[in-house]
């Protein structure tokens, strides 16, 4: 059975990003695969300060709750990465969590996480694209580094209340099926479903 990890990096519960990643997931969980679910804000992790000690094989030596993650990351097939965009960037703990990552930048370590699928999650308020844009990148490019393939995004605008997602059923359907194509080797154009805005 498959085994599909999904971060939250949105600092409050129930929100857009939470209900995204969680119709992902059930998606993910209708295609066979088993499921967990991460919320960033409940966990303490430090900042990297580029000591390079995992790249000598001796481990992260913060010790706080990224190691229990990598440990997570590394039995997972795939990964759903959520964060809303704050100051047209991701929150403060992605941001955080993606800069541990480092820890994978290594021949010891990259194979943990080398060939595996991750779907990306971007709701933000405003109705321009161009806003989530960079964000998308972001996750884009850090995947792409780390080996990782980006199966499909879940970026949906106009998400100015919390929990507005849920009344666009459109978008809640779409992730459900990202989250099937993520388990099923199938991939979604990426911002097929991207505002709804049109």
């Amino acid at each position: 059975m498959k085994r599909v990890l999904g971060i939250v990096g949105s600092p409050r519960r129930g929100g857009n990003t939470d209900i995204l990643v969680a119709s992902i997931l059930d998606g993910a969980r209708a295609a066979g695969a088993s499921t967990e679910t991460v919320f960033l804000g409940g966990l303490t992790i430090r900042e990297c300060d580029g000591c390079h000690a995992c790249w000598r094989g001796a481990g992260c030596p913060k010790q706080d709750d990224m190691n229990g993650l990598y440990r997570a990351i590394a039995a997972a097939d795939a990964l759903v990465l959520g964060t809303p965009v704050y100051w047209y960037a991701p929150t403060a703990l992605m941001k955080g969590f993606v800069d541990r990552l480092v820890f994978y930048n290594c021949d010891r370590n990259r194979g943990d996480v080398s060939g595996k699928r991750a779907a990306v999650v971007v709701p933000y308020e405003e109705d321009d694209p161009a806003t989530a844009a960079p964000v998308v990148e972001f996750f884009a490019r850090s995947l792409h580094y780390l080996e990782m393939e980006l199966a499909g995004t879940a970026v949906v605008g106009g998400m100015a209340r919390k929990g507005q997602v849920l009344e666009r059923e459109d978008a809640l359907q779409s992730a459900v099926e990202l989250g099937r194509k993520l388990v099923d080797g199938g991939r979604l154009r990426e911002g097929q479903f991207s505002t709804g805005m049109e």
